[in-house]
């Protein structure tokens, strides 16, 4: 049996007990773990630090993706980090409680984790995890939600959801037009 159909069974198992059959989350919970499982996914590497192994380093990387003169300027990253820190705050609070609550963590975990959420339907990428930051960019999400069908690019409304990530669209386009 493979991994993935294990984390599933086990998922669905759980949330039967729960009496919560057929809950939307258990592909999403049973892709998360089968992902997180390679270290390599759960501490991507970074293009502002090496490895992104603290919340605090995902938020770096996440404002990095908007430094405008740096080569690794991709806007668009900083959706799939934040996906990674909805990912990875929810995996360690529910896997690691302990670990978490150790380093008094916790609020500072849902206070970052919720708004990243948000970023979940329009990302569909895990970050990249090869030796380049951006060498799987282009690889096919593994998932089977239907999310997975979205692409990474915004949604045709003028605005993205996201007041922080609509602040920096707005101060980019000033700066192009010479307006900052």
């Amino acid at each position: 049996m493979d991994l993935r159909r294990f984390f599933d069974r086990a998922i669905r198992a759980s949330f039967h007990d729960l009496a919560l059959p057929g809950d939307p989350a258990a592909p999403y919970l049973g892709d998360l773990l089968t992902r997180f499982v390679r270290i390599e996914n759960l501490f991507p590497r970074g293009t502002s630090v090496p490895r992104l192994e603290t919340v605090v380093d995902m938020m770096l990387e996440a404002q990095g993706a908007w430094d405008v003169d740096s080569p690794d300027f991709r806007p668009e990253h900083e959706v799939s980090v934040r996906r990674h820190i909805g990912d990875y705050t929810l995996f360690m609070t529910g896997i690691f409680p302990e670990r978490v609550e150790r380093t008094s963590a916790t609020s500072f975990y849902i206070s970052q984790g919720k708004p990243s959420t948000h970023a979940r339907g329009h990302a569909t990428q895990p970050l990249p995890t090869g030796d380049s930051p951006s060498a799987s960019r282009a690889t096919p999400a593994s998932s089977t939600t239907p999310a997975a069908s979205t692409s990474l690019t915004r949604p045709p409304t003028p605005s993205s959801g996201c007041s922080s990530t609509d602040r920096r669209v707005s101060r980019l386009g000033n700066r192009v037009a010479g307006l900052d």
